[in-house]
């Protein structure tokens, strides 16, 4: 990285390093969303229904495998602009062990708690039984899922991006020729959707692994010698991100909570369907946040903070500017979006009324998501996690609980506004303060 050149075209840097992140980030939301295009028109609204209802545990992987990874990247970067290369290499391996460690306990705990989570929700029929097939799968996917995840941040993170953005590229059509081919031709249902994700998945990490052996230049695998002290500022820096991913993984329960004593299961597949759109654009801003992060590192550590808050302005300029375009197109085709999916009548209806309403978000949740990147990667782990657990956890959760109450179905969608607005005045007073003006 050279500062001189990120000073003079900063825009053009961080679409340098973010572009690759974002077309990862969003080949890898069209996996999901695959997923539910061959379930909605294989084997119908209940399974996506079921699918839906295990979202909190992918959530809850994604919470540790981003705690570990974005705290461990964040000080190696720093590490890097600081000139000290066996550090952020030794760092790099003990957050590769801890993602592996973590991920594989995980799942472990996971699976015992399949059966009381389905009690819990009163699921009951064909939505139990495809969750149960669906997710015993999935987890072997979901443990490789945050680890090629991780490994893909350090790819990123010494810079070469494109070769992440690769490996992405071939998971997703890998994915998608399976899928047609599990459940399309061979009818095999949620089971064989689920096992075209891992074999994706297995590919991925194959290619990784030998990128790792041949081809890096500064992070290498080889022994790891385990520093306590490295490990408690990893999980220090990165615990905003895993209160951000757990808080959604609760905020997701918490939807499928009140959505199936009020509604059913019809608006659990409704809140589905409006979920992947929210989903793809939530993964663009977290490529535009991964993109900046080394950027901001790196300049931080480097004692330009001035520069690394210019990336942050000129981030959150493009999340917003993207955040407003998506509003609006979609807009246009909410009466299309729907029929990707499913042809009941009922559950289009509520897409279509939904999707606007919960759309408006957009505008803010952008800004709130880079303000959290920016303040993990400089180190202020305490304002991301105020700001990440508020959008995802604390106000969201009043807002899921109280406002259906009084407005219904409109209530669960008006939860994500209502929540993304009220993040955004923290965010700003955060960032106010930071420079000085409050």
């Amino acid at each position: 990285m050279n500062l001189e050149k990120i000073r003079q075209n900063t825009i053009q840097t961080i679409l340098q390093f973010s572009i690759p992140s974002i077309i990862a980030m969003v080949l890898t939301s069209l996996i999901t969303v695959a997923d539910g295009f061959f379930i909605g028109n294989y084997v119908g609204k209940d399974g996506i229904a079921a699918v839906n209802l295990g979202l909190p545990i992918v959530y809850l992987f994604l919470a540790v495998g981003l705690m570990v990874s974005v705290g461990g990247v964040a000080i190696a970067g720093m590490a890097f602009g600081a000139g000290d290369i066996i550090k952020c290499n030794q760092i790099f391996r003990q957050t590769i062990l801890t993602t592996v460690m973590l991920s594989v306990l995980t799942g472990f705990f996971v699976y015992l708690f399949f059966e009381p989570m389905l009690d819990f929700l009163k699921a009951e029929g064909y939505v139990r039984e495809y969750f149960r097939t669906y997710y015993r799968i999935m987890l072997p996917e979901l443990i490789l899922m945050v680890v090629n995840s991780s490994f893909g941040m350090f790819i990123r993170g010494e810079g070469h991006p494109q070769f992440y953005m690769k490996i992405n590229i071939l998971s997703v059509l890998t994915n998608i020729i399976l899928d047609y081919v599990f459940a399309g031709i061979l009818r095999t249902g949620v089971a064989g959707i689920a096992a075209a994700s891992l074999i994706s998945a297995v590919l991925s990490l194959l290619c990784i692994l030998i990128y790792f052996i041949r081809k890096a230049n500064v992070y290498r695998l080889g022994t790891v010698c385990f520093s306590s002290a490295i490990l408690k500022s990893t999980l220090l820096n990165g615990s905003s991100e895993f209160i951000g991913e757990m808080s959604t993984g609760i905020a997701m329960f918490a939807y499928n909570f009140v959505i199936m004593r009020k509604i059913g299961a019809d608006g659990v597949t409704a809140f589905t369907i409006v979920g992947y759109l929210s989903y793809v654009f939530s993964m663009i801003v977290i490529g535009f946040g991964q993109g900046a992060s080394p950027l901001i590192s790196f300049t931080y550590g480097a004692k330009e903070k001035i520069l690394a808050q210019n990336i942050r302005r000129k981030t959150n300029l493009l999340v917003f500017t993207i955040g407003a375009v998506t509003f609006l197109l979609m807009t246009a085709a909410s009466g299309w979006y729907g029929t990707l999916f499913l042809k009941n009548d009922a559950i289009l209806r509520m897409v279509r009324s939904g999707m606007i309403i919960f759309m408006i978000s957009f505008f803010f949740s952008g800004i709130n998501a880079i303000t959290s990147f920016y303040f993990t990667s400089t180190g202020k782990a305490l304002e991301s996690a105020v700001i990440s657990s508020s959008r995802g956890l604390v106000v969201l959760l009043i807002c899921i609980f109280t406002l259906p109450v009084y407005f219904g179905m409109t209530g669960i969608w008006l939860a994500a506004p209502v929540t993304e607005g009220i993040t955004f005045a923290i965010s700003i007073f955060y960032i106010k303060k930071e420079s000085g003006t409050t």
